[in-house]
């Protein structure tokens, strides 16, 4: 880039507070933004601040929670720029990297951000850090802001911290940073809240249905529909079919979406049709989807939650916080008036929660764990945590890096070290390493995929992984199903790269599958007792 950005030609509501957000961060290493959601806080502000004198050349790192919002970001502010995205601004997120030596804004997401720390806890070149959309509370955010806080209390105090949120207490989180807050008011136009009955007894996906073909008939402009899951969304989808016209595109838009699926829920319909976007909490925060001024929002969400007790994992349906459905509704009044229907009653939204649960309450702290250790941190409390982790969760989590040989006296072993460098959960990488060592490098690679991505076969055919393990290697060598396969296939040759082998398509027999299923589920070993009753 020959000139600097010119915040004026992009007339967000952002740009009123960019003096202030400058003046600050000449004089303070850390500060926060609130603005809502359309402000332009995740697109014009690092564009605004990358030519700051205190930066020095240096890049600005900014934080995304999902992987979608952090490409759609990069390549918008690319857009901005005139440039290609992977030029000035560029981004970096699991398996894709897309910068260059030219790039001075980077938006990663998910562990990257904690691996950069932990690789180099110093961040040389590096002069910012932006952590966006962080009332999500996301499970990595809060731990790369406490590596971020010591880092910069003990090794860097140039740099500079930007904590951004639309819904957050900003004020308790400067209390607790000692940072000043600066607010954007934004521009949103109004929205219309329509409240409807509580019809819990129907399925969220036909609800939904029904409720948006009365909606269409009654409304004009494109849509934006907030289901908790993909079972939901498709059942949705496949009613909606059957009953409209060609006139309509019906988009999803969900995580493990191709790129290209995805792009056309955000963009316009190219032949004009009128779109309805069916998207799960992905489109609560940083995308601009064109053309949306209706919202209907189910009020549910799936979360993950961790049980201690049987160290399992699993996805809940839930209801939605005030603070989501607030969030949701503003989608719909981001480009002109817009209105939100939400699908439960007064009564209910009454008794709804103030705010999310952070993840970090909730969530199987088992890496979390693997990353303290790693980063040398033996008391857990020690670390600057908005929210503390719960005691009984972070005991669990040291209980089985334990187990797993990663730890010895709440201290990372030379093994555990080897385990962390794989950037996996410590279950897979242990999978992964033990698999190496008995010469099935190969199929620890494919299994760990397996385990890591969702189901191929959407449960179908039991739980058998053998029978994964065989439809994954066709897809492989004759590109049987391959489109079912393949982020599962692209994982499986990352974790080739990163422990020096070669695919291996050879059949495989269950019992070395089950044995090395037991390494990375070592307390999940059962004795059958019979009559299909099993003995942990």
């Amino acid at each position: 880039m020959t000139k600097p950005f010119d915040a004026r030609k992009f007339p967000y509501p952002i740009t009123e507070v960019i003096p202030a957000v400058r003046e600050k961060l000449h004089t303070d290493n850390t500060l926060i933004i609130s603005a809502p959601p359309g402000a332009g806080k995740s697109t014009v502000l690092p564009l605004a601040l990358m030519d700051e004198d205190w930066l020095e050349g240096q890049r600005i790192i900014m934080l995304e929670p999902r992987r979608l919002a952090a490409r759609s970001v990069a390549m918008r502010m690319s857009d901005m720029l005139e440039e290609k995205c992977g030029a000035s601004v560029g981004y970096t997120i699991r398996f894709e990297n897309k910068t260059s030596s030219q790039t001075r804004v980077q938006v990663v997401t998910e562990g990257i951000l904690t691996r950069m720390l932990q690789s180099d806890n110093s961040l040389e070149g590096v002069g910012m850090i932006i952590f966006d959309e962080f009332h999500e509370r996301n499970l990595f955010a809060d731990t790369a802001l406490a590596f971020c806080r010591e880092a910069q209390q003990i090794l860097r105090p140039d740099l500079r911290i930007v904590i951004m949120s639309a819904t957050l207490d900003t004020e308790g989180l400067g209390e607790l940073l000692g940072a000043d807050v600066v607010e954007s008011q934004g521009k949103m136009y109004p929205v219309d809240l329509r409240y409807g009955e509580d019809r819990s007894d129907t399925p969220i996906g036909e609800n939904m249905a029904r409720n948006l073909m009365r909606i269409i008939s009654e409304e004009k402009g494109d849509v934006l529909a907030f289901l908790p899951g993909e079972r939901d969304i498709r059942i949705c989808e496949e009613l909606l079919k059957t009953r409209l016209d060609e006139d309509y595109a019906i988009t999803p838009l969900y995580g493990m979406l191709d790129q290209r699926t995805q792009q056309a829920a955000l963009s316009r319909n190219p032949q004009g049709k009128r779109k309805i976007v069916l998207a799960t909490s992905i489109a609560e925060t940083s995308l601009t989807i064109d053309g949306v001024r209706i919202v209907v929002d189910s009020g549910w969400s799936r979360r993950m939650r961790y049980n201690p007790s049987t160290g399992l994992s699993g996805l809940e349906t839930v209801r939605v916080s005030k603070d989501i459905a607030d969030q949701r509704a503003g989608r719909a009044g981001r480009v002109e008036a817009g209105i939100c229907y939400r699908l439960w009653n007064k009564a209910i939204q009454e008794r709804l929660e103030e705010h999310r649960k952070p993840e970090i309450e909730e969530a199987d702290l088992t890496s979390l764990a693997l990353e303290l250790a790693n980063w040398g941190c033996e008391d857990v409390m020690s670390m600057t945590w908005l929210t503390l982790p719960p005691k009984k969760n972070i005991l669990s989590a040291y209980s089985l890096l334990r187990e797993l040989d990663a730890i010895e006296d709440n201290r990372i072993t030379p093994y555990g070290r080897k385990m962390h460098t794989l950037g996996a959960h410590p279950r897979i990488a242990h999978l992964l390493l033990r698999a190496l060592e008995l010469g099935r490098g190969a199929l620890g690679a494919d299994l760990a995929a397996l385990l890591e991505e969702r189901d191929p076969m959407n449960g179908l055919e039991g739980a058998d992984v053998s029978l994964r393990l065989d439809r994954l290697r066709r897809a492989r060598t004759h590109g049987i199903d391959k489109r079912n396969y393949d982020r599962i296939l692209k994982s499986a040759s990352s974790y080739c790269s990163l422990l020096g082998i070669g695919a291996d398509n050879e059949p495989v027999g269950g019992d070395v599958v089950g044995l090395l299923l037991a390494q990375a589920f070592p307390e999940r070993i059962a004795r059958n007792m019979g009559n299909g009753v099993f003995r942990l």
